[in-house]
């Protein structure tokens, strides 16, 4: 509890920690609005694939011209990884193939990377996280996203001696939004396509948030940071409110919905009649305790947690995360403690690609929110051993063959180029599976 002061006694030596941002969109912008109220924290650098965008947004956050001036704009973010004056790196560019290479980058460079792309942790944090290990360097989750909130969550209840029983998010969901297009996804946020577009909204990647996409690679990435077990079947996505956590979240030998205790599980906002689940958890985090004897069970109910009817199991929650608002956590735990807030220690989940339709041989697939495929958790092991392909590497990519709507999709059927970098690094992850998780 002491990061500020930690900040302050930089800021006044002189010596503030000094940041790279890759990529320039909302979750970027969000991270540099409060860079001007965060003394002692300074962004060097920003990467953009449009420098003169990167530009604008830090014109739209508020930043003086001065402050602009002061500051270096550039299209590469290896570069920027590589600069004398970034200590931590921030990879926002949501892209797979371009986050393992910035992360690379950065590790090679002996600069501190806080990966906000998820979706390249997903696809080879194992791989990465290790060589981040090896030379030293800070590889971290980003904080304020969830992924990043929960696994805080999680290290808490262990280390306050509770365990765990579940952990995870809750969103927007019914089983048909598995099949949603960015043609329809509008619809499903009560906006228009005019509105999204004056918004500056991208409607592929808001339908990942909504065709389940998005949950499934985050919870992965929090059973890798956390060493949770992942549903051998995929999310349940059970309608859950805050009140009820407890109760639903628990294994299915005590009454719940879980296979067992220690899991992930992403909770719906949506009844699956549609009707709005009260208290619902949209935007928010949580995980299930569980007291590990009958005093701290009684515990739990005297101090007004909600549990189940035995009162072994209570739930704790977040009801909101700030993305890039909070984003600062991270960079100055990796500069100025030497930690992550989260990092993936165990290859336990993993997100695969699903055909929303019947698709056809020499079709091109279009990655997460797209028209093709959706991304679904499973097992590690299970992907693995299917030849499954990671939705991170589900874009651009021809298919071989015909694949049937609904079936998870193979190596086997892509044109895939084993020598790209992305799946190189995929291919050593996959050789860490069955390894045992640095930390318990």
């Amino acid at each position: 509890m002491n990061l500020h002061s930690l900040l302050a006694a930089r800021a006044a030596a002189g010596y503030p920690v000094r940041v790279g941002l890759i990529g320039a969109g909302k979750f970027g912008s969000m991270f540099l609005n409060q860079v001007a109220s965060t003394p002692g924290l300074e962004v060097t650098a920003i990467a953009d694939l449009s420098p003169q965008r990167a530009v604008e947004a830090c014109r739209a956050v508020g930043w003086p011209e001065e402050l602009i001036a002061k500051t270096a704009f550039l299209e590469d973010g290896a570069a920027l990884c590589q600069r004398d004056d970034v200590e931590v790196a921030i990879e926002a560019t949501g892209h797979p193939a371009a986050g393992i290479r910035h992360a690379l980058a950065a590790i090679a460079s002996g600069t501190h990377i806080v990966m906000v792309n998820v979706e390249a942790d997903v696809l080879a944090g194992p791989a990465l996280a290790e060589r981040a290990r090896s030379a030293g360097v800070v590889y971290s989750m980003a904080y304020g996203d969830q992924p990043a909130l929960v696994a805080e969550m999680v290290d808490w209840a262990r280390a306050t001696g509770f365990g765990v029983a579940a952990a995870g998010k809750g969103t927007k969901y019914l089983p048909a939004y598995h099949k949603v297009t960015p043609d329809e996804v509008w619809a499903h946020y009560g906006l228009t396509p005019e509105q999204a577009a004056d918004a500056g909204m991208n409607s592929q990647m808001f339908n990942s948030f909504l065709d389940g996409t998005k949950s499934a690679i985050e919870m992965a990435a929090i059973a890798n940071a956390c060493d949770l077990a992942v549903p051998a079947g995929g999310l349940g996505f059970p309608p859950c409110g805050v009140d009820d956590l407890a109760l639903i979240l628990r294994p299915r030998a005590e009454g719940g919905v879980l296979e067992d205790t220690g899991m992930v599980e992403v909770v719906s906002s949506l009844e699956r009649d549609g009707r709005p689940v009260f208290r619902d958890l949209r935007w928010g985090v949580y995980v299930v305790l569980e007291a590990p004897n009958d005093y701290a069970a009684a515990c739990f109910r005297q101090y007004g947690l909600k549990t189940d009817a035995s009162g072994r199991y209570a739930g704790m929650y977040k009801p909101f995360h700030l993305i890039g608002l909070e984003l600062g956590i991270s960079v100055l735990n990796a500069a100025l403690r030497g930690e992550p807030t989260g990092q993936t220690r165990a290859f336990r989940g993993d997100a695969v690609a699903i055909a929303k339709r019947p698709l056809k041989a020499g079709e091109v697939l279009d990655g997460e929110g797209g028209y093709t495929v959706w991304g679904k958790l499973m097992r590690a092991e299970d992907s693995v051993a299917a030849g499954g392909l990671p939705i991170g590497l589900a874009h651009g990519l021809r298919l071989a063959a015909d694949v049937a709507e609904g079936r998870v999709l193979r190596f086997a059927d892509v044109e895939a180029d084993e020598t790209s970098e992305p799946l190189r690094l995929r291919r050593e992850a996959e050789g860490m599976l069955g390894t045992p998780s640095v930390v318990k």
